[in-house]
């Protein structure tokens, strides 16, 4: 039996919508999986996202968008993470994301952005293969 902890993910929908249903597909693919999950909910500020990170000692960030609102918060969270002398915690991002506007977040410190199409099991294997564990 490893004496690793199992992966930790914070998911958390920020901004104005509502959407969820896709985070808690996700949560539960996660779960599956053996990982971790606080779903921190909905309508959560770049501030409670990071607290709560930080106090869930979260190995991963999920943030899911399914409207521009991920061109303001999703940097201010990478911010606040480096702030706070967190920037270990990977962040992902999920949800209706153009490409141009991924390949920018990418740029400012995303790890990975998934679209609505992406299959769970490739989200698992992402967290699986880039969390760096603790023992």
């Amino acid at each position: 039996m490893s004496s690793e902890r199992p992966i930790r993910v914070l998911l958390a929908k920020p901004g104005l919508d509502g959407h969820d249903v896709g985070m808690k597909v996700v949560a539960s693919a996660l779960r599956d999986a053996g990982m971790e999950v606080v779903y921190t909910g909905l309508r959560q500020t770049p501030e409670e996202i990071v607290k709560a990170a930080i106090a869930e000692d979260a190995n991963v960030i999920g943030l899911s968008f399914h409207s521009l609102a991920h061109k303001v918060i999703t940097p201010k969270v990478i911010d606040l993470l480096n702030e706070n002398n967190a920037s270990h915690i990977i962040v992902i991002v999920g949800g209706s994301i153009l490409k141009k506007d991924a390949d920018a977040m990418k740029k400012r410190g995303v790890t990975e952005v998934f679209g609505p199409e992406s299959p769970t099991g490739d989200i698992v294997d992402f967290i699986e293969k880039n969390v760096k564990r603790h023992t």
